[in-house]
């Protein structure tokens, strides 16, 4: 039995750039990568601008395979790339102003402020959210949960035989709690722990990259002690035996930076994508790709594994990520 989906010719008859071999493989992909093809009625597709693509490249390893991902699909549709590194707070005004050209991994929790600020201001557009929802926050392996009784429940931090577990050459006798870059997240971890009265039992440090949080996980299990980390979903840790810390619930204004007390965990958050506001007059095509792109926790988890468990390269992990998603 045959079945014609409209939505389907719509793509075929429209995007006329990409023919033959190419569009097997990227239909074959969108079904795959969770590509809910609904209407293109009312987007004007043409052939895409010569002009490149430029696509940011933060520091951790979904968004950087991801980005090779993406930019792959693009030059198979004949468009010009080029991969930039770039902050991940200031990248929303870049893409305001029209350096950088797409977004594709906005964490609420880390990034939605500065992403909503330069929404305000114009030039950039939401283009819509993933499948995934995100949490970020602190947690711990859980062979860890038997050194700190009453875990994940935040009040057993309170307790100074749960915190002397985790005391590390630098923390000064406090216990110590290992956050994530400081231009993730700023000074909002130190204001909770300060605020939820933990400040005398313990102390937050920055790792320098991400790739720092993973060295503490292996050392910590290495030398069978305690560790408190920050982390993410999706990752490669889901379903690693990661638990987060249960801390009093988010609610909108109760950080610090939105005017609140700082007594409260993240939320549980979008992961949006974001496009200068002339990406879909210059790139019609890919653009209304990217727009329906709709990427899974398992399947942003297993890009993030290539490079972290696996140990690939960024590139290699997008070429075998695409591959075995049949492309």
């Amino acid at each position: 039995m045959t079945h014609h989906d409209p939505d389907h010719t719509i793509l075929l008859n429209n995007i006329n750039i990409i023919t033959g071999e190419n569009m097997r493989k990227l239909i074959s992909l969108l079904s795959a990568v969770v590509i809910s093809f609904v209407s293109f009625t009312g987007i004007a597709l043409s052939a895409d601008s010569k002009k490149p693509i430029v696509i940011p490249t933060h520091n951790w390893s979904s968004q950087v395979v991801m980005a090779y991902v993406i930019g792959g699909i693009f030059e198979d549709m004949g468009n010009n790339v080029k991969y930039v590194p770039a902050d991940s707070q200031a990248v929303y005004e870049s893409i305001r102003i029209g350096d950088v050209t797409i977004s594709h991994e906005v964490w609420e929790s880390a990034f939605g402020k500065s992403f909503t600020t330069a929404l305000d201001k114009g030039g950039i557009l939401d283009w819509g959210d993933h499948e995934a929802r995100t949490l970020e926050d602190m947690g711990y392996p859980n062979w860890v949960a038997e050194l700190c009784p009453g875990l994940p429940d935040w009040n057993a931090l309170k307790n100074p035989d749960c915190a002397k577990n985790f005391v590390t050459p630098d923390s000064g006798g406090k216990g110590r709690m290992l956050e994530g870059p400081q231009t993730w997240h700023g000074d909002l971890i130190p204001q909770r722990i300060e605020a939820l009265g933990l400040g005398d039992l313990w102390v937050v440090k920055f790792a320098g990259s991400a790739d720092a949080l993973w060295a503490e996980l292996a050392a910590a299990k290495k030398e069978d002690r305690g560790t408190i980390i920050f982390n993410w979903t999706p990752n490669f840790t889901d379903g690693a035996g990661f638990t987060f810390i249960d801390f009093p619930p988010y609610t909108a204004g109760c950080r610090p930076v939105d005017g609140g007390d700082g007594k409260c965990g993240s939320p549980d958050g979008y992961l949006k994508k974001a496009v200068n506001a002339d990406f879909p007059k210059t790139h019609p095509s890919a653009a209304a790709i990217f727009k329906k792109m709709s990427f899974s926790t398992s399947q942003i988890g297993a890009m993030a594994a290539l490079v972290d468990v696996d140990k690939m390269t960024h590139e290699d992990a997008a070429k075998k990520w695409l591959a075995d998603n049949g492309y």
